[in-house]
């Protein structure tokens, strides 16, 4: 059910992680969070980093935000999306060479960065029934939630996803393993809303990728889209869905970017009310698709590219959602980044001025539409030491 974006038209926010501060050093390391948070040298650096990350986003003038996903250990290629929740299942243990991964689909070898990242995602081996452990999705919201009077969102892998990382030595069954990993997944989010959190964002179906594999069915893609929903009954919050095409370590997956056009019509039959889906990075190539469907969901658009430098201006971000704008209201489209800012690939600063780029961008087009606009703090001429003679802009209540 929609709660927090409801009327509110070109609702703002990034995916979720952003870099680390280079001072925060520390790890969670497999420990449980709030056993960590009684380590006086994690609680500081963490509370710490999550303020300064939730505070840059405030400063962009961001509607939503998030905790920068600061929980994640800095591991290569971003391998704490996915070990995070390993890390605390019970019925894992070991790991087990990746030679038979993705490295092999995408022709990797020595020598390509991605090879490098795949050594570093040694799958864990599942050797019992997989259960719920010390995920503690609600005490992380709750620590960044105290530091906002904004809505935070909250993002995690999907089950479907965690399992591509799983080595099965107990299952034998694919789609029993999955279901498990969905069941355990719905009482952590279940609980993640109970707790309060007013958005939760699960991470990746894996429609959109498999539809790139010649053996891919429609029965596949049908289970992908029961075993994605199994996990969202009865969680009570405005749920978002978030699809790209791949960021390890910052780097494209696929150096053409592919189309969801066949995985579209299954990822709107997911129980969610907000679908985001990569466009910056093809410059909006399939956002004609979104008019060959009636949904009452909202899409959510990336509209800046998380494995490029370079600050995009914001005439570009408004193009491309005037772009959108043909295919989708206002009142049913979301301005967001194609994917998450890493904690390797750019540094904070580019981060930060992406952040801005997005929402002046934004505020360009709900100018033209006679939309409230955010105020961008970090944009406000009056508070810069070398703006001497500038105008200040003046906030505009939303």
């Amino acid at each position: 059910m929609l709660k927090t974006t409801a009327g509110r038209p070109l609702a703002t926010a990034i995916t979720g992680s952003y870099p680390r501060p280079l001072w925060y050093d520390v790890s969670l390391g497999g420990r449980s969070f709030k056993t960590a948070m009684g380590d006086s040298l994690f609680r500081e650096q963490y509370l710490d980093a999550v303020a300064a990350i939730i505070n840059a986003q405030e400063a962009a003038g961001l509607d939503i935000v998030t905790d920068g996903d600061s929980r994640f250990d800095l591991a290569v290629g971003g391998k704490s999306w996915f070990f995070y929740a390993i890390e605390r299942l019970r019925g894992v243990s070991g790991h087990r060479d990746t030679s038979r991964g993705w490295m092999q689909r995408h022709g990797l070898r020595p020598g390509k960065i991605l090879w490098e990242v795949q050594e570093a995602y040694q799958p864990a081996v599942v050797t019992d029934k997989l259960s719920r452990g010390p995920l503690e999705y609600p005490a992380l919201w709750q620590v960044a939630q105290r530091l906002s009077d904004r809505p935070v969102k909250f993002g995690a892998i999907c089950a479907p996803g965690l399992a591509s990382m799983l080595w099965d030595e107990h299952y034998h069954d694919d789609k029993a393993l999955v279901l498990d990993l969905c069941d355990i997944m719905n009482e952590e989010f279940k609980d993640l809303a109970a707790a309060g959190c007013p958005i939760i964002q699960v991470e990746e179906p894996r429609h959109h990728s498999m539809t790139c594999l010649p053996s891919c069915t429609d029965a596949d893609l049908e289970f992908q889209s029961a075993a994605f929903n199994r996990q969202l009954k009865g969680v009570d919050a405005e749920i978002w869905v978030h699809t790209c095409w791949g960021n390890p370590n910052q780097q494209r997956v696929f150096w053409e970017v592919p189309s969801y056009e066949r995985a579209l019509p299954h990822l709107l039959q997911l129980n969610a009310d907000v679908i985001t889906f990569e466009c910056a990075s093809s410059n909006g190539k399939d956002l004609p698709l979104f008019g060959r469907y009636n949904t009452d969901k909202k899409i959510g658009i990336g509209v800046v590219n998380h494995c490029n430098t370079v600050v995009e201006p914001a005439e570009h971000v408004a193009d491309l959602i005037r772009k959108a704008l043909e295919y989708i209201p206002p009142e049913r489209l979301v301005v967001t980044t194609d994917c998450g800012f890493g904690r390797e690939g750019l540094s904070r600063r580019i981060a930060y001025y992406k952040c801005v780029a997005l929402v002046e961008g934004t505020n360009i087009v709900r100018r033209e539409l006679g939309l409230p606009e955010a105020h961008i703090r970090a944009a406000d001429p009056a508070l810069y030491f070398a703006s001497a003679g500038m105008k200040p802009v003046a906030p505009n209540a939303r």
